[in-house]
């Protein structure tokens, strides 16, 4: 690759010290995609495959530091943003992001630990919907995370909510582009992904694991995030990164003690 052709994305998020999700899930998607990663690490967490055990947030200046060093020597054509852990952090990224306008955001809007257990308060989500969703080229929540931030519970009114209204109100709400996840909804024994957009909606199906995963939000986002990069429209980006998503969860492993397992990312180099 020469010089002149050399392109990186970025990742805004947390970094997880077992290596399985975050910042280090990220740099390995985009590995896989031939595109140079580049982080910006807003949080730091002490987890292995067993649990999350400790939290540090570094300063708010030092979150700038690396955003302004990163932007100021490499040519970024995505960001994707994960895990931030307060509206502060939230404003600050947004400011960044509005002087720096590089061309694709991907907003996977980390709000739920697997525990079920909520990350973020009422005013950081706030924060997101007003400071970093009319950035967003796509966002990509999770069921719940998407119910979130419409102040929902499954059983809003006495009813259950389905996916293809939450989609539809998430638009509404100012997404551009929705890409709703569906790995934390029981439909059966396929995961039903779901594709919105101002022309078009689309469903994308795939045999459920019998196993649970690490990382697979972070994971499918940054691999969007490099599609994005390298040129490929949106939707033809949610498509291709969740055929590498699918590909490198069959041959995940287990490389800790907890039942977690951890995604095959190298094993698709040259996935694109």
């Amino acid at each position: 690759m020469s010089r002149a052709t050399i392109f990186s994305a970025m990742t805004i998020a947390g970094s997880d010290s077992g290596g399985g999700a975050g910042i280090q899930a990220d740099l390995k998607t985009f590995a896989a995609f031939g595109v140079h990663g580049v982080s910006a690490i807003a949080a730091l967490t002490a987890q292995n495959t067993l649990g999350v055990h400790a939290v540090h947030q570094p300063p708010l200046e030092f979150l700038r530091a690396q955003l302004d060093v990163l932007f100021d020597d490499f040519e970024i054509r995505a960001v994707k943003i994960g895990m931030l852990a307060d509206a502060e952090t939230i404003r600050l990224v947004a400011d960044v992001l509005r002087a720096r306008r590089p061309a694709s955001i991907v907003l996977d809007p980390v709000m739920i630990a697997a525990s079920g257990a909520r990350l973020l308060e009422d005013r950081a989500i706030e924060a997101m919907v007003e400071e970093l969703l009319p950035l967003a080229t796509i966002l990509t929540p999770n069921f719940d995370e998407g119910l979130l931030l419409l102040h929902l519970t499954r059983e809003s009114n006495g009813r259950e909510i389905e996916p293809r209204r939450i989609i539809e109100r998430l638009r509404q709400l100012g997404a551009e582009r929705v890409l709703l996840k569906g790995g934390n909804l029981d439909e059966g024994i396929d995961v039903v992904d779901r594709y919105l957009d101002a022309e078009a909606y689309e469903e994308f199906r795939v045999t459920r694991r019998a196993y649970d995963g690490h990382g697979l939000g972070c994971s499918l986002s940054s691999a969007i995030a490099a599609l994005l990069a390298h040129g490929e429209d949106v939707k033809t980006a949610v498509k291709l990164g969740l055929d590498y998503l699918a590909r490198s969860f069959e041959t995940s492993y287990r490389p800790g003690k907890g039942p977690l397992r951890v995604l095959d990312h190298l094993a698709n180099i040259g996935a694109r």
